[in-house]
């Protein structure tokens, strides 16, 4: 605990007022009159003193009262503004906060609106997807869904001239497609197959044996849909010496050049060549630059034709353009021959107007004239 100057001189004072008093009754003890006496004027001193010293430090008390309820005042003064300048600060990053708060909360609700939107979606897509595997699942849909996609391809990309749907041929089979080309090669057929539970199977196989099963059971399955094509829709006479094979999956396509290659070799020998939708594209934007190509040909008669004639006309325009150009040479001769004699007859005009009467007498102005 500390104590100020004030404080420390006051109790020293009155440390010695009490040493002196206690001096004093033990001098009257002994019997020093004259001694006591100057005693208690030392003792009245020293009571005087200390009541300044109590006025003084009365006096230095309040000053530093007031000193310090002035300290205090500007302290609460200064703690008030702080307080005002921090809670306005606190106010302005509360409202900047509630102002990103709300605009996180709206780009968090439009984000939620389209995730709900995309669920809604993905629901209507799982719906699709178990129907349409509702459909693969059934052999005669599995073969109209590959019929669909064949039959989108070929409209898209090909005239209605150079295809048509469902054909009879000679052998009374009913191709998907008939492709209508000029010899070489001619008509071409399509016929589409969908090896989907052999392929379901090969994906589902969990251990080797199943694997090995799984793969003989695709090989066969596939190897018969060529053969029947091969059988059914080449025709010699008929239709071109090859056929092709629809396959409306990219991955059986893909799951069949990548490791069944023997496969891919036997279509080779059968002359059935295996396509999937990209490569039919491909083979369909070829097919209709053969068929521009044909048509050229089929049309080259009649340019030749029409451009003899235009020969002819530009050679008759040659020579009535020939005619056209003596005409003018002969109507500039004409032309020259008008402007002489006229030439001619302004100068005799001239002559006769530049005769004067001769006296009587005198030779005729018309033998004149001839001598002229």
């Amino acid at each position: 605990m500390s104590f100020s100057l004030l404080e420390i001189l006051l109790m020293a004072a009155v440390a010695l007022l009490i040493t002196a008093t206690a001096v004093l009754f033990w001098l009257r003890g002994k019997g020093g009159g004259t001694d006591t006496s100057a005693l208690l004027r030392s003792q009245m001193e020293l009571s005087g003193r200390l009541s300044q010293l109590s006025e003084h430090y009365a006096l230095e008390q309040d000053k530093i009262t007031r000193a310090v309820n002035e300290q205090k005042l500007s302290l609460l003064k200064l703690i008030d503004e702080k307080l005002l300048q921090v809670t306005r600060q606190v106010g302005e990053g509360l409202q900047l906060s509630s102002s990103k708060t709300d605009a996180t909360l709206g780009l968090l609700r439009e984000r939620l609106a389209k995730i709900d939107a995309a669920q809604e979606k993905i629901s209507a897509l799982s719906e699709q997807v178990v129907s349409l595997q509702e459909i693969l699942s059934n052999k005669q849909a599995r073969g109209a869904f590959g019929e669909i996609q064949l039959n989108d391809l070929v409209t898209s990309l090909l005239p209605p001239s150079a295809y048509s749907f469902q054909t009879v041929l000679s052998n009374q089979k009913r191709a998907d497609c008939v492709l209508k080309l000029p010899n070489p090669p001619g008509t071409i057929a399509i016929d589409s197959k969908f090896p989907l539970e052999s392929y379901q199977a090969l994906r589902q196989a969990k251990n080797e044996k199943e694997k090995q099963e799984a793969e003989r059971f695709f090989k066969i399955s596939v190897a018969k849909h060529i053969k029947d094509i091969a059988e059914k829709y080449i025709i010699p006479g008929e239709t071109a010496e090859s056929a092709l094979m629809f396959l409306p999956a990219e991955s059986v396509y893909a799951e069949l050049y990548a490791n069944f290659r023997e496969v891919v070799e036997y279509s080779y020998q059968m002359r059935v060549w295996i396509v999937s939708p990209t490569t039919l594209m491909a083979t369909l934007n070829t097919i209709r630059a053969v068929l521009k190509d044909a048509r050229m040909q089929e049309q080259a008669g009649i340019i030749q034709k029409e451009v003899g004639l235009l020969t002819e006309d530009i050679c008759r325009l040659d020579e009535r353009v020939d005619s056209l150009c003596r005409h003018f040479e002969q109507a500039g001769k004409d032309i020259n021959d008008i402007k002489i004699s006229s030439a001619k007859i302004g100068r005799r005009i001239d002559k006769i107007e530049a005769l004067e009467p001769e006296p009587e007498g005198n030779e005729a102005p018309a033998n004149r004239l001839a001598a002229s």
